[in-house]
């Protein structure tokens, strides 16, 4: 129905897409997955997936403002990450990211709510000395090329973040990016394991998935200290 009701006709349908990535107690048949993998892969279809709910708001709004096609809008289950939502609808420009912060030891590329872990776990590798620049880049088609210019060029280690599967997703997209435009930074690909993941906590299976904050860190600081 994607391919053939909406996509071909390039049709202005927002997908909102509940319960992205782990969600927990639900169990092994509600883990949203797989999305990123399969949506990016269709032509003429624009994959988001928003740091928090003011991003999540963004993008609604922006997904209605005029004829841009089909839209895909990923978002988890769970608590906000602000007490006031409430925030101002602005327009997001398609295929922008942004860089959230600085640094020259490492690059970290994030997608969706995971990315505030990633914020914590590069403020405490900041603490141990390793300093490493965190984009947040919000669309996974068509993903921000001047970011990834930026962190092809100026970095040897790209450490790529989703909770998604990670074969095929976004930090996929980034190594063929790179590839195809023949930058020789290595990308270490974070996200769930090429199997169904079992029940428990969000918390417990983040962990058990080895994208949880200290997983995260323990990574940054691994690549960072064997350059």
């Amino acid at each position: 129905h994607i391919i053939h009701d909406v996509a071909i006709q390039k049709l202005p349908v927002t997908f909102c897409l509940d319960r992205a990535g782990l969600v927990g107690e639900d169990g092994v048949t509600h883990h949203g997955a797989f999305d990123i993998a399969y949506l990016r892969t269709i032509p003429n279809m624009i994959v988001a997936s928003p740091i928090d709910e003011h991003d999540l708001r963004n993008l609604m709004y922006t997904s209605q403002l005029r004829n841009i096609g089909p839209f895909a809008i990923r978002y988890p289950r769970g608590k906000c990450e602000h007490v006031d939502w409430h925030n101002e609808m602005q327009e997001m420009p398609i295929g922008k990211g942004r860089k959230l912060s600085d640094g020259s030891d490492i690059a970290v590329l994030s997608i969706g709510p995971i990315g505030n872990d990633v914020a914590q776990a590069v403020s405490e590798a900041r603490e141990q000395g390793i300093n490493a620049a965190h984009y947040d880049m919000i669309f996974a088609k068509p993903l921000d090329e001047d970011i990834l210019e930026e962190a092809g060029k100026h970095f040897r280690h790209i450490i790529t973040i989703e909770d998604g599967i990670a074969n095929g997703g976004m930090g996929t997209a980034v190594t063929e990016w790179l590839n195809d435009h023949k930058m020789s930074a290595t990308v270490h690909r974070m996200g769930l394991p090429d199997a169904f993941v079992k029940q428990g906590t969000v918390a417990q299976l983040h962990a058990l998935c080895g994208i949880d904050k200290d997983s995260i860190l323990k990574k940054i600081i691994e690549l960072s200290t064997n350059k």
